[in-house]
């Protein structure tokens, strides 16, 4: 019979050890509709998700809310929008009952004081002149000035075709300013030109982020096997889709096998009541989607098909450190 233990050496059982007890149980949040920017591909606002549902404004609602949340299971507070930041009553009512994470652009600051370890990932889609581009700004300068030496902060950088061959010039920014990165790709669901991926700029992209963690092995938070799912969209015999991603809203999911999913898994609406399909958008072709946190998801959701052998529940353990080093749930 195949376990665990026979398949690990000291080393690898003791990592195994450290994660398995976690027991993520997360959920995303719209914290707002409203936002300092308008990004081109941005999935909510491409999608028209900011008309979905109103917002609730009252604070007392949303601790009303969040304990009901609690309470549900929810160990793991993941706040989107819109830009968070825009309502730090709403995050902070977050952050006083549960882990919580904030996805923002960086542009306005999180108070330390009042949010002490809060993780913070600081939405990235290139160099200057790329975010220009996509963003109608620079936003990695203002950002990186707002969280220069933050323990509790990390670039989440959207990498698109455009960067091939220059991602290495935000990573060393990004260790200079002492912050860490993890990246995704780009979905490009406004089909922005010279935007979209193919068989060969994903296999390019894929050698580059496995040089770039090499090489910065302080600052880069991500593995190998992950850079192999995002840009094959495969897992061992299986292919990225919808009847395989396993962050499908739990009250909405209709599918049929139901592959493994999320448990209790809800992505909820600023008023609190709505709930969005999935954790991005309805109108992505999910055969094209790359968010990194749902591979991630795919992944950890899947050990036993991970227990053929020892490298492959290897990958299995780093996959699954990476995504608790990205929400805090173990030091970087």
């Amino acid at each position: 019979m195949i376990t665990v233990s026979s398949l690990l050496d000291a080393h690898w059982y003791v990592r195994y050890k450290a994660i398995s007890k976690l027991n993520i149980r997360s959920s995303i949040y719209d914290v707002t509709n409203q936002c300092n920017l308008r990004c081109k591909g941005c999935f909510f606002f491409s999608s028209d998700e900011h008309k979905a549902a109103g917002e609730e404004n009252d604070i007392g609602a949303w601790e009303g809310f969040i304990d009901r949340e609690k309470e549900r299971g929810v160990n793991l507070a993941i706040l989107i929008g819109g830009e968070p930041t825009l309502h730090m009553d709403r995050i902070e009512a977050f952050y006083k009952r549960l882990p919580t994470y904030c996805a923002t652009n960086g542009l306005i600051k999180v108070d330390r004081e009042r949010f002490p370890d809060m993780m913070v990932g600081i939405s990235l889609w290139g160099d200057p002149e790329d975010e220009k581009k996509l963003r109608g700004r620079d936003v990695f300068t203002p950002s990186s000035r707002n969280y220069t030496g933050d323990p509790y902060t990390y670039y989440l950088y959207t990498i698109t075709p455009a960067q091939l061959g220059r991602i290495e010039t935000m990573v060393k920014r990004i260790a200079d300013a002492g912050l860490k990165v993890h990246f995704q790709l780009l979905s490009n669901d406004e089909l922005v030109d010279g935007y979209s991926w193919t068989p060969e700029l994903y296999a390019r992209v894929r050698d580059e982020m496995d040089d770039l963690m090499d090489q910065y092995p302080d600052t880069v938070i991500s593995s190998h096997y992950y850079h192999q799912i995002i840009t094959t969209g495969r897992m061992l015999d299986r292919r990225w889709g919808w009847m395989e991603c396993p962050s499908v809203t739990e009250t909405m999911d209709g599918r049929d096998p139901k592959p493994r999913r999320l448990i209790g898994f809800i992505r909820w609406a600023s008023d609190l009541e709505t709930t969005h399909r999935c954790c991005t958008s309805a109108t992505r072709d999910c055969s094209q989607c790359k968010d990194g946190a749902a591979h991630m998801s795919w992944v950890m959701v899947n050990k036993r098909a991970h227990m053929r052998s020892s490298r492959d529940l290897q990958n299995w353990i780093e996959v699954y450190e990476m995504f608790a080093k990205l929400y805090r749930f173990v030091p970087w």
